[in-house]
Order: C-alpha cells, then sequence, then structure tokens
C-alpha cells in the first residue's frame, strides 16, 4: 500500500488529473487509503489560497465563481517559476517538485450545494456553461456529494481541499448555496470569505446576519444592475457599524455583474488587498491557527466516536436503547462505560 500512495502522490503532484480525481473520491468516501493518502499529501499543501464564496440561493454564486476562474487564468502568477512558496512568501524547500501547467494561476473549485438530497454531482447540472473549462487542464471542478459524507460536511471538504492544494492548484474557491450552519463550517477554512448578496431579497441581510456577517471578509452585490443595489449597501454599512472585528479590518463592498463580467477585476483586487492587510499584520497565521484549532477538536471527535461505535454493532445499540427506553438502564453510566472501553482499546 505504502509503495502505492508514493507512486499516487507523484503523479497527483506531476499534474496528472486522473490521479487528482481518484485521490478526491477516495478522501470523500473515506476508502480504504484515505488518510494514508492525506498524510502523504499534507506536507505539499499550505501553498493554495483558499476562498470561501457563500450567499443565497439566486444570488449567482456560480456565474461568479466561473468568471473569477477566467480571470485568474488569464493573470500571470508572480510565484510560478523556481521555488515554490510558504504563506509568508518565503520559498520552501518541497522535494517533490509540481511540473507546472503553466505560469497563470491554477484553479481548483469545489462546489458544495448542502442542500441537495442527491449525491455525486449533484448540481453538475448548472455547471453545465462551464462546459468549455473542461478542455483547460488550469481549472478542476468538483462537486460535493453531500448528504450522508462521513465526518461532516466541513471536514470532508477542508479534506478535499487539502489534495487540491498538494497537487499544486494556487488558487481553491469553495462555492456553497445558503447561508447555515454548514456553510458557515465551510466557509472558516477559507483564508478570504467573500459573502455574496443580490438586491431585491428584502429582509434576507437581516436574517443573514447570524454567523455569515461574521466571518465576511469581502461583500458583493451581484446583479448590481438592478434596482436596490444601494439599498443593500446601506443595510451592509448599517449591520457593520453594529460590530467592530477583531482584526481591524472593514470589509469593503464590491459591486458585480457577473453575467456581464463586470467588477470581477475589482472582486480580485479586493481579496489581493484582503491578503496584503493579513500580512502586513501578521495576520495570517493567527487566522490559521484559529481555524486548526476548531479542526482538530472536529476531527478528534470524529475518531473518538468511531471507536465507541465500535464497541458494539448496531444490533447491540438497539438493543441498549431499548433498556435506556425502558429505563432498565441509565443512560448516563452507559456512555461511560462505552466511553472508557473506547479509550483502553
Amino acid at each position: 500500500m505504502h509503495h502505492d500512495i508514493k507512486f499516487w502522490t507523484e503523479q497527483l503532484r506531476s499534474g496528472d488529473v486522473r490521479a487528482l480525481s481518484r485521490a478526491i473520491s477516495t478522501v470523500e468516501n473515506r476508502a480504504p487509503g484515505w488518510s494514508e493518502l492525506l498524510k502523504a499529501l499534507f506536507p505539499h499543501s499550505g501553498k493554495a489560497r483558499v476562498l470561501g464564496l457563500t450567499g443565497p440561493p439566486g444570488a449567482g454564486k456560480s456565474t461568479l465563481v466561473d468568471q473569477l476562474a477566467r480571470y485568474y487564468r488569464k493573470t500571470k502568477n508572480p510565484h510560478a517559476s523556481g521555488t515554490e512558496r510558504g504563506l509568508d512568501g518565503a520559498p520552501t524547500l518541497d522535494e517533490l517538485p509540481t511540473t507546472r501547467l503553466d505560469d497563470h494561476y491554477t484553479v481548483g473549485i469545489i462546489a458544495v450545494d448542502p442542500t441537495s438530497p442527491y449525491t455525486g454531482g449533484a448540481i453538475l447540472g448548472d455547471r453545465i456553461r462551464m462546459q468549455d473549462h473542461f478542455s483547460d487542464p488550469g481549472i478542476y471542478i468538483r462537486s460535493m456529494a453531500t448528504r450522508g459524507s462521513l465526518g461532516g460536511l466541513a471536514r470532508t471538504t477542508a479534506d478535499v481541499a487539502t489534495v487540491l492544494d498538494a497537487s499544486g492548484r494556487d488558487l481553491i474557491m469553495i462555492e456553497t448555496v445558503g447561508v447555515g450552519q454548514d456553510e458557515v463550517d465551510i466557509v472558516r477554512l477559507a483564508d478570504v470569505t467573500i459573502v455574496i448578496l443580490v438586491p431585491g431579497m428584502g429582509d434576507d441581510v437581516q436574517t443573514i446576519k447570524a454567523g455569515i456577517m461574521e466571518i465576511a471578509d469581502i461583500f458583493v452585490i451581484n446583479k448590481s444592475d438592478r434596482d436596490g443595489a444601494e439599498h443593500v449597501e446601506k443595510e451592509i454599512r448599517a449591520l457593520q457599524s453594529l460590530a467592530m472585528r477583531g482584526d481591524g479590518w472593514t470589509p469593503p463592498i464590491v459591486k458585480t455583474v457577473a453575467s456581464e463580467g463586470t467588477g470581477v477585476e475589482e472582486l480580485a483586487g479586493a481579496v489581493k488587498n484582503y491578503e496584503s492587510y493579513l500580512q502586513k499584520k501578521n495576520l495570517a497565521l493567527k487566522k490559521s491557527v484559529e481555524n486548526w484549532q476548531e479542526r482538530l477538536v472536529e476531527m478528534l471527535r470524529d475518531v473518538m466516536l468511531e471507536k465507541a461505535r465500535a464497541q458494539f454493532g448496531d444490533g447491540n445499540l438497539a438493543r441498549l436503547a431499548a433498556e435506556v427506553a425502558e429505563h432498565k438502564r441509565d443512560p448516563y453510566t452507559l456512555v461511560e462505560e462505552i466511553a472508557g472501553r473506547a479509550s483502553r482499546d
């Protein structure tokens, strides 16, 4: 197995798209070898920029992501030649060099639809217009099957992002529909979080503010040629005046009309400004440490739960549940016993 993983990693890092797809499926489905693969890939990750894009359905996220991807593909990456770089811009020594596709930014897109009941490429339907990207190896698009994703949606998405990162993609965009807890967790993984709103949503800005508003680094008002764009901007400014961010950054508001490509360059500029701000204030590492605190707890929870589950088959679980339901046993002692047994293993 070990020899296979090494070969697989080399293939993936040399830009082999089939190896990349297989790796993502393995990680997403927790197929045999998934954790060994991630262990092998992790040292090669940490170089990509991760953008999280979220907002309510109908905000035109897919079109915006599509346009951003095109924009970055046309943009030269100043770090493309020579050594790889670390987060602070310093070169990092890497024993396995990636074979670059070209000297422009390469992009990976993870499209997550937490509401979709289907599995496997559920939202590929609205990706048809991205068909012209598929001939460009510099853009890799993956739709995540969500319902029933093992180990939680945020965790699986984070692992898939690690695979894309290790494969040498410069920029990873995680696009998620909706504004619930799942999205907040997913978007937390990003270096830069972009919240997309549209005019004509009425009081939606108020309803979205729970959770999502606090983590927005940049606001986008898409379809800004519609009536009401000014109103949305005022609403955002009003909410911003209520809450000061810990890092002192004031999220800018960028107006776009994604269907026409308007404002896309400004959005890329806003991303760059925020990254410069993080570097100037030495906040990039701090942000990463905070993210990893949450992720480590999440990962531990998963492992502990699996261990505890292994203590009793499903049949046993039903039997124990029946004993508790009939008040023959108390659940507190029972859980302590199971946890004790799991930690001894």
